[in-house]
């Protein structure tokens, strides 16, 4: 993790090549793992003297009381003001469990158990110079002046207040100051306009809003303050000096208080955090993280990403997406370093910050990978990734196989799939298991899922049903009623076991002693072509294949009679007989029934703020 390494690594071209005929036959494995005794999994396999990773996999979930005691107690060292009674106990319901009862703690504190001097963050921007980096003793003072500013100003214990902000020093300062005053933070997407914020500040029942007057992405000034100012919100904080300020709102500034300060304690299910669904099709879910939560999202960083102190942790996401939390409870938690920058990231100055503050662990979603590949930004750059991850929807193995090219294929994709509901993820990968481009190889520790066909039958193709209790599951909704969302109407396990709906769809495959699985996108992207069902994902994964296809949406038409498959294309040009050659890959990689109706070229497909597709929209 110090001196950069060197490669030599062939043209893209030629591993490409081989990726691909390999492919025809097989799922590739182009990344397999070195028993070095220095992953987290290792260290703690050898410790419980289990025989491997498929092992302490079972146990962790037939055994959560002591597979949760030890991540707690033992691996994250989880601060309590008083010290829980049970790790688990009403288990008889496991819709609704107790975790951690008669504890008290604030799990913002948690964040602070490394040295004061070692750097917790480092913060870039397109336009910010120089770079900022605060301590772990100086991100902690700074958000113990917010907490004890907020109280000042007369919020008390359970009230809300929204951040509308990009990702940078201030917000994580503010989010974990909110937290430390026992209050909730209430994340909204910096992208959204005033309408949809003030959807979601009602939903959220806001008593106040910190945000800021803006900031530049791609070189375009994205206004932040007069869009929170238009949704009426009586009471606005703001780092830096907006234009037209309203009387009645205060800079951040005038508000911190300069003292001692001890986190508010709080009941281990107290709300700290509500974050929504994308809300593509109706209103968006607002689900609750309380002071549990953020231990899944650390113990998924541990084990899965694999983060150690001394690692330099990013993430291409922003203030409005789990995945933030996410990273900060996944970092500061660990006592690693987190890199953060504000703008876009498919530019050269982004590639430069990675490179420039060595990133070891890089986290992704497919879109931007899409977008690296397409510039080269990255090719040009000495990086020092050691692990990259992937989340937000499923990746394109030939996209993901330049991820790893870039490494010289020293360094796996680690494909993390999960949820705001749960907290982190339900299935991911592994630096024990060997990698395949776009494929995940376990469920996540702690917990386990089944794989249910059409007729409710266990199987290796089908829906994801998953098997709670688990620390991160939600169990409640603002706006919605949580058994009916998650439980009613759904089938048993084969033991009677009770199973929670997600909506995921994946394949499991098994080649040469390897389990793999592969995301077939959501149940409900799923379409029926001349009385073949088929998923969007497996037909987008055949038409990225054609060289001038940068990216693809398949969508399934139909006003009366059987469905017509509509193609989205973002493509680098159009050309003629671009519809014939996409029906022959389509004919002799998938379905010879399969039959393309229309195809229309756009200059982006659309997308939620966490970056995901909206096909619904395209229908």
């Amino acid at each position: 993790m110090g001196k950069k390494p060197t490669y030599n690594r062939p043209a893209f071209k030629d591993s490409l090549e081989l990726f691909r005929a390999k492919a025809k036959n097989e799922l590739p494995i182009v990344w397999e793992p070195e028993l070095t005794l220095e992953s987290n999994l290792e260290k703690f396999i050898i410790e419980k003297d289990f025989k491997n990773y498929e092992d302490l996999h079972k146990w962790s979930v037939k055994n959560k009381k002591a597979f949760w005691k030890d991540v707690v107690e033992n691996i994250l060292h989880i601060p309590f003001q008083k010290t829980p009674d049970k790790i688990l106990s009403n288990e008889e319901n496991a819709e609704k469990v107790t975790w951690l009862e008669g504890a008290e703690l604030n799990i913002a504190a948690a964040c602070f158990q490394a040295n004061p001097k070692k750097i917790a963050l480092i913060g870039a921007s397109e336009t910010q110079r120089p770079v900022r980096t605060v301590t772990y003793g100086e991100l902690n003072e700074f958000s113990d002046q917010i907490a004890a500013g907020l109280l000042k100003q007369g919020f008390k214990k359970g009230d809300r207040v929204a951040l509308f902000m990009p990702l940078n020093l201030d917000s994580v300062a503010s989010y974990l100051g909110i937290i430390k005053a026992g209050l909730v933070v209430v994340s909204v997407a910096d992208s959204f306009s005033s309408t949809e914020l003030q959807k979601r500040l009602a939903i959220a029942e806001c008593q106040a809003v910190i945000t800021s007057p803006g900031y530049s992405y791609n070189n375009k000034w994205i206004n932040l303050y007069s869009k929170v100012k238009e949704t009426g919100v009586q009471r606005i904080f703001v780092f830096g000096f907006p234009p037209e300020m309203r009387p009645q709102d205060k800079h951040m500034s005038d508000i911190l208080v300069k003292a001692s300060f001890e986190a508010v304690p709080c009941a281990p299910s107290d709300p700290m955090n509500i974050l929504f669904s994308s809300g593509t099709t109706k209103a968006p879910k607002a689900i609750p993280w309380d002071h549990t939560t953020p231990i899944k999202a650390a113990m998924d960083g541990y084990f899965h990403q694999d983060i150690h102190q001394e690692d330099i942790v990013s993430w291409t996401t922003g203030m409005g997406w789990m995945m933030t939390p996410w990273l900060i409870f996944a970092s500061l938690i660990n006592q690693a370093t987190m890199a953060i920058y504000t703008g876009a990231m498919a530019t050269k100055t982004y590639a430069s910050f990675v490179e420039e503050h060595n990133i070891t662990i890089l986290g992704t979603i497919p879109s931007l990978v899409k977008s690296w590949r397409k510039t080269g930004y990255l090719e040009k750059k000495e990086l020092n990734i050691r692990l990259f991850s992937s989340t937000g929807e499923p990746s394109d193995p030939e996209d993901y196989l330049y991820l790893m090219w870039l490494m010289d294929f020293k360094a796996p994709v680690i494909e993390y799939c999960g949820g705001t509901e749960i907290g982190g993820g339900y299935i991911t990968g592994s630096v024990l298991h060997p990698c395949s481009p776009s494929a995940f190889t376990t469920p996540a520790l702690g917990l386990d899922f089944l794989l249910l066909d059409e007729n409710k039958q266990v199987s290796d193709n089908g829906e994801v049903f998953i098997m709670p209790p688990s620390i991160g599951l939600s169990q409640e909704l603002l706006n919605r009623n949580h058994h009916e969302e998650y439980y009613e109407g759904m089938p048993k396990g084969p033991q009677a076991e009770l199973l929670r709906k997600h909506g995921d769809a994946f394949d499991r495959i098994t080649e040469n002693g390897h389990t793999f699985y592969r995301s077939q996108g959501r149940t409900d992207d799923s379409m029926n072509l001349g009385g073949i069902k088929v998923s969007a994902v497996e037909i987008e994964t055949i038409v990225n294949v054609h060289p001038l296809v940068l990216e693809s949406a398949a969508v399934a038409h139909s006003e009366s009679g059987p469905a017509a498959l509509v193609l989205y294309l973002v493509a680098k040009k159009k050309e003629e007989g671009m519809k014939e050659a996409l029906q022959k890959l389509i004919n002799e990689g998938l379905n010879p029934l399969f039959k393309i109706s229309q195809i229309h070229f756009v200059d982006e497909l659309p997308r939620t703020a966490s970056g995901k597709m909206m096909r619904r929209k395209l229908k």
